[in-house]
């Protein structure tokens, strides 16, 4: 019995880590889907977010420096993907996947000689009473300042969507480009705005993960968390406040895997490893035909026209 409390207190201790980077790619993925358009390179702008970051950090001893250069880093790759698929029509989930891979290569050279350096980075600011609620307190309250920004933009970005014009001619752009340029919008122009937004914050979910949770850099260190960022996106529905219900359930994934490695439970490691994964393939599985209905408009013409 005490293993399994122990399980479960550990569980709920690493939710928020691991998905604090996660949240912020997949509120970037929904910006970029709202508008219409798809971004699988996601993967990519969180990798250029790491090692910038954790480069620009290392080089000038600021935090501060390091989440802006991994931002800049993440929206730089997603605006490469907004001028091939906006002006040149390129094939959206291909054009994705070779600039994660693309991501990938220039992370790879431009960090090599930062691989396992180790950083001071951003630390964890308790916030008083709250971080002393048993079980629940120190998960939620004991994190870094990146953590704390997560948990404001979800009801910020929701209440922008719903509730302003800019949030409100994003969506249109995503349900009919025609009907947005009849009202006076310039979609593509909203459109490359939110792709630049999305890679952003991807970037920023890239520069948590280096300077805040890990606070060091390795090639490839994201495995694969931009793609379940898009996976999220469906999760969630499109809205930012279930976006934050599927990132503390990945990141809840990822606390059990350790927790039942640490107990030394009789389970293969490799199953154990893709145990996040799994959990989140089922999950997508569960809401695939609500999130079909969920899906913008413009968005399903994208899909039917690239398969």
């Amino acid at each position: 019995m005490s293993d399994v409390w122990l399980v479960l207190g550990g569980t709920l201790t690493g939710a928020v880590g691991p998905g604090i980077s996660v949240l912020y790619a997949t509120y970037g993925e929904l910006i970029t889907e709202r508008a219409g358009r798809i971004n699988l390179g996601i993967e990519g702008s969180m990798l250029m977010g790491a090692c910038f970051g954790f480069i620009a950090t290392v080089e000038t001893g600021s935090v501060t420096l390091g989440i802006f250069a991994g931002m800049i880093g993440g929206s730089a790759l997603s605006l490469i993907l907004a001028y091939l698929v906006i002006y040149r029509n390129t094939n959206q989930l291909a054009t994705g996947f070779a600039l994660t891979l693309f991501g990938a290569g220039i992370t790879a050279y431009a960090g090599r000689s930062y691989v396992d350096s180790t950083i001071g980075g951003l630390n964890p600011i308790a916030i008083p009473f709250l971080s002393e609620i048993p079980k629940f307190g120190s998960a939620l309250f004991d994190q870094d300042i990146l953590a704390y920004i997560a948990y404001g933009l979800g009801p910020l970005l929701f209440w922008g969507l719903h509730y302003t014009r800019t949030g409100l001619s994003l969506k249109a752009v995503g349900e009919s480009i025609s009907v947005a340029y009849a009202a006076g919008r310039n979609p593509y122009v909203i459109q490359i705005a939110a792709i630049a937004i999305g890679g952003a914050l991807a970037g920023l979910g890239g520069a948590q993960l280096s300077l805040g949770f890990t606070h060091t850099w390795s090639e490839g260190m994201t495995v694969g968390r931009g793609f379940v960022a898009v996976g999220l996106v469906i999760f969630a529905m499109w809205s930012p406040l279930r976006a934050m219900v599927g990132a503390l359930l990945f990141g809840g994934a990822i606390g059990l895997q350790l927790q039942l490695q640490t107990v030394g439970a009789p389970v293969s490691p490799f199953i154990l490893d893709m145990l996040p994964y799994l959990i989140i393939i089922f999950v997508m599985a569960l809401w695939s035909h609500a999130a079909a209905r969920a899906m913008p408009e413009g968005l399903k013409g994208v899909l039917k026209a690239t398969t």
